[in-house]
């Protein structure tokens, strides 16, 4: 396999869709969270079907991203009913290996991905920012106040179990590692890959939770706990970029878990800035250069799929932002084609 672009961050297969990948030379889908029956598991049938209509399309379903966050947040917080929560996502890890669909991405973000009021960007376009000082610690909030970041609800849930509730990062190790034991036997059995995202933002705790995966030596250590070729990443480049080595810490990433056959995929975006502040970006203006970030993954040994992920709201775009991400896509394409002159 070669490095090759996928269509992502949709929900549902549609004929507009898969003509716009199609007509930009894309045979290859990531979904995100995709339409499908089930309250607490995805279901062998269904994930056939989802393969085979892709397929219909002349597009390859590489990997499905995230199951729904509640599906497995008691997992990640270590609540009661984890266990059955787990066995629900050993039975989807199983579907999908019958399914013949390779890879499952998922975070470990209990309380999600937080956005502080975003911001303008080049030309206008609006674009998703983030800065810590605006955002104030729980036990300060006004609770009839107007959210400023969004702590989803697992901040609240958290909060009725007494003041001030506080989970610390050793807590969601444990977790993590009672989670990523139990399924990752599962996944290798399966002959699925499991694909983990950075945290977003990169920072140790936000809103009474603690983060995990904000710093490289976190993703070494829960490689190593893992111990296993089907532990893998999501590799969001913009995640990496948030973090406070900015392309520094890009590079090091691609360096060091590259060459361990570790990147399952990559999400091709960029940031200006980095924690405690930043805002999402074009590619070519951010802290990091696209046309070395793509020789680097090459020369890494990356063989997998790269998708646009997060990018900027252009004028007249439509919701899921055709036009943008067909910038984004047409971007890269150049990089690969450069790459092939490069190296």
């Amino acid at each position: 396999m070669t490095m090759r672009i996928a269509l992502g961050q949709f929900t549902e297969i549609t004929e507009e869709t898969m003509t716009f990948g199609r007509q930009l030379g894309i045979t290859s889908v990531q979904l995100n969270v995709p339409s499908l029956p089930g309250k607490a598991r995805w279901e062998y049938e269904d994930l056939l079907a989802l393969r085979k209509e892709c397929e219909k399309h002349g597009m390859k379903l590489e990997a499905i991203e995230n199951t729904p966050f509640d599906w497995y947040l008691k997992a990640m917080l270590g609540m009661e009913g984890r266990d059955e929560q787990i066995e629900h996502y050993q039975a989807t890890i199983r579907n999908m290996g019958r399914a013949g669909i390779p890879i499952l991405g998922y975070h470990f973000m209990p309380n999600s991905v937080w956005r502080t009021p975003g911001q303008t960007g080049r030309g206008g376009s609006k674009v998703t920012a983030f800065d810590m000082g605006q955002v104030e610690p729980y036990h300060e909030r006004d609770p009839q106040a107007e959210e400023v970041a969004d702590p989803d609800i697992t901040v609240q849930r958290l909060m009725d179990e007494g003041p001030n509730r506080m989970v610390t990062e050793e807590e969601l190790w444990d977790n993590y590692e009672y989670f990523i034991r139990a399924v990752i036997p599962v996944a290798e059995e399966a002959g699925v890959k499991l694909a983990l995202h950075p945290d977003d933002p990169p920072v140790p705790q936000i809103g009474g939770v603690s983060r995990l995966f904000y710093k490289i030596e976190n993703f070494i250590r829960a490689r190593e706990m893992a111990d296993s070729e089907a532990w893998g990443l999501d590799l969001c480049l913009g995640c990496c970029s948030e973090m406070p080595g900015g392309a520094l810490d890009v590079k090091k990433m691609i360096e060091y878990f590259g060459p361990l056959g570790n990147i399952l995929y990559v999400h091709f975006r960029d940031v200006q800035g980095t924690v405690p502040k930043f805002q999402e970006c074009f590619l070519g203006e951010g802290n990091y250069d696209p046309a070395e970030v793509m020789l680097t993954l090459k020369k890494s040994g990356f063989t997998g799929f790269m998708s646009t992920d997060h990018v900027p709201v252009i004028v007249n775009d439509s919701p899921w932002q055709h036009r943008s991400r067909g910038h984004a896509i047409g971007y890269m394409q150049g990089l690969m084609k450069m790459m092939e002159v490069q190296v």
